[in-house]
């Protein structure tokens, strides 16, 4: 008599198996989309306080504008490099932002900065070019991505 498994019973393991993955795959997509919710915010944070920790040190100035003037047009690599600065300065934040975040949903670096007197947009702008969307004379700045997360909250209004 041979020993081994039967195609029923293979099948039997394989349909467990599958029905076991398919209750189990979910959960793990919820995890990971929290993962990103949870980034997003963290990002957002740092972004936040570096902004307010730059412009504290450069009498009100947010960065963005180049040699901290008003009256000039505010740019992202000015941005960039204004921010690493104030990271790099800063006690609480030393070494914790060596270049602008990623956005954790489109997977973008770049910043969308926004000039003084257009205003500010009401939903994501350019979401395959951009990660963020900020203004320097307001200090705003956004997650720029479409959608809402697992509690309904729109990205953009992080």
């Amino acid at each position: 008599m041979k020993k081994g498994f039967t195609l029923v019973e293979l099948l039997i393991v394989i349909s467990a198996l599958g029905i076991i993955a398919a209750i189990v795959v979910p959960t793990f997509q919820s995890y990971t989309q929290q993962a990103k919710e949870a980034t997003a915010k963290d990002h957002l944070r740092t972004l936040r306080t570096i902004i307010e920790i730059y412009a504290a040190n450069n009498d009100s100035v947010a960065p963005g504008y180049p040699d901290n003037d008003i009256l000039k047009t505010p740019t992202e690599a000015v941005f960039n490099q204004q921010i690493i600065a104030a990271a790099t300065e800063s006690n609480q934040l030393k070494s914790s932002i060596l270049d602008c975040p990623e956005n954790p949903f489109n997977n973008k670096k770049a910043v969308k900065v926004i000039a003084d007197l257009t205003p500010f947009p009401s939903e994501p702008q350019e979401t395959g070019i951009f990660g963020w969307i900020y203004k320097p004379s307001t200090k705003n700045i956004r997650l720029n991505y479409k959608g809402v997360d697992s509690e309904g909250i729109a990205y953009f209004e992080y």
